[in-house]
């Protein structure tokens, strides 16, 4: 049995959160020469957190033909290839990417056009608190205990101008799946880069003046390329999100460069990235992530898919990880790519050589990147550590 690892865990207050820094990202990406390999079983036995997920990127192939059909709207394509949107989306030639596979055919604005028509077939509340069901179901049969589910109202047609109720019934089904043991989640509202500061501040207003059940934190995700640089446009909504309490999670460094990541951190007081690759661009950049312990919420498969990088060889997630910066690994949006949590770890464990120690680190790191309530991140990292002892670790 070898050494254990443990973790040395600091805690420090930010914004009147505390938060538990873990400084063992660099040892994440160290290569362990003949490590065994690690299954998807034992993978999905290390209790985790996933911190960038998408609740419009979790609709299962039987979801989408079983909602359209209650719906009565057709689907877009052929059943059997509804996510390789090159059978019945055209790509957008305007995309810079280069379109990769699957959903990702037509490009990332494709993908998100996808992501609308598909929103669209949820109509009522009852589906709505079924899909959260389904999805924190999914999330515990990958191990995974607590999760910041990202949602953006703007996806969902049939819910504008009732928002809150939507946000109410996907509450609903997160609180009955908590009751029945399954994974926590809470909820990230996520702007669109295209809406205006106007709508960004009157958002942010209603989420801290009315604080819906299960929305912690404020968000901004959609095609960085389309909407251009719009962090000063957000500043305002994201001062309004800090002072009244809200955490703050923003998509940046994925289709553009690192000076996205930059405007995320001067401008809208992010504490995570979500992506964030592109960082690996600017030197400077890549330092103060490692200093100040922002964390990267990086997504492979979805990089892969999406065409930001065409295969692990060039992606920059263990650079990233050698210089410092702390890295959570998630699905982004798992069911149109075709993915699960552990599929993505042991996508990483194989590219870069990580045993058993690097994957507890790498749980201990989902969580403390985590918005988990206090407790339930102290009781996660002890169910780490249990279960890293029983691994022998």
């Amino acid at each position: 049995m070898g050494a254990r690892v443990r973790p040395i865990r600091s805690s420090e207050t930010r914004d009147g959160h505390t938060v538990t820094t873990t400084p063992t990202a660099p040892a994440q990406a160290h290569v362990t020469p003949g490590a065994k390999r690690v299954d998807e079983e034992t993978i999905r036995s290390i209790p985790k957190a996933e911190v960038h997920v998408h609740l419009e990127g979790t609709f299962e192939l039987i979801d989408l033909i079983e909602l359209a059909r209650e719906s009565g709207v057709p689907l877009p394509g052929p059943a059997a290839t509804l996510f390789d949107l090159g059978t019945h989306f055209a790509p957008d030639t305007t995309d810079t990417i280069d379109a990769g596979s699957g959903v990702g055919t037509g490009g990332l604005s494709a993908f998100l056009r996808f992501l609308d028509w598909q929103c669209g077939l949820i109509r009522t509340p009852q589906q709505a608190s079924a899909l959260a069901y389904r999805f924190a179901a999914r999330q515990s049969a990958s191990g995974i205990r607590y999760t910041d589910v990202i949602v953006n109202p703007t996806h969902w047609s049939a819910w504008r101008g009732r928002v809150g109720d939507l946000l109410s019934a996907l509450a609903e089904g997160f609180d009955e799946a908590e009751r029945d043991g399954l994974c926590v989640i809470n909820i990230a509202y996520s702007l669109l880069r295209t809406q205006s500061q106007d709508e960004a501040t009157t958002i942010a207003r209603w989420l801290v003046e009315t604080r819906p059940s299960r929305v912690i934190a404020l968000s901004v995700d959609g095609d960085e390329r389309v909407a251009g640089r719009t962090a000063e446009k957000f500043a305002p909504a994201f001062d309004i999100a800090r002072d009244g309490g809200l955490r703050r999670t923003i998509h940046a460094g994925e289709s553009s460069g690192a000076e996205g990541v930059w405007d995320a951190i001067r401008h809208l007081h992010a504490e995570r990235i979500d992506h964030g690759v592109r960082a690996i661009d600017d030197d400077e950049l890549v330092a103060h992530l490692a200093e100040t312990g922002i964390p990267l919420d990086v997504c492979l498969r979805s990089n892969l898919t999406l065409g930001v990088y065409p295969d692990l060889a060039s992606h920059p997630l263990a650079e990233l990880m050698r210089r410092g910066v702390t890295v959570t690994v998630n699905t982004d949006d798992p069911a149109p790519i075709g993915t699960r949590l552990e599929n993505e770890w042991s996508l990483a464990a194989d590219a870069y050589g990580w045993g058993l120690p690097q994957l507890i680190a790498l749980a201990h790191a989902s969580v403390t990147a985590s918005f988990a309530p206090d407790a339930l991140a102290a009781e996660l990292h002890e169910a780490i550590d249990a279960r890293a002892l029983a691994l022998g670790v």
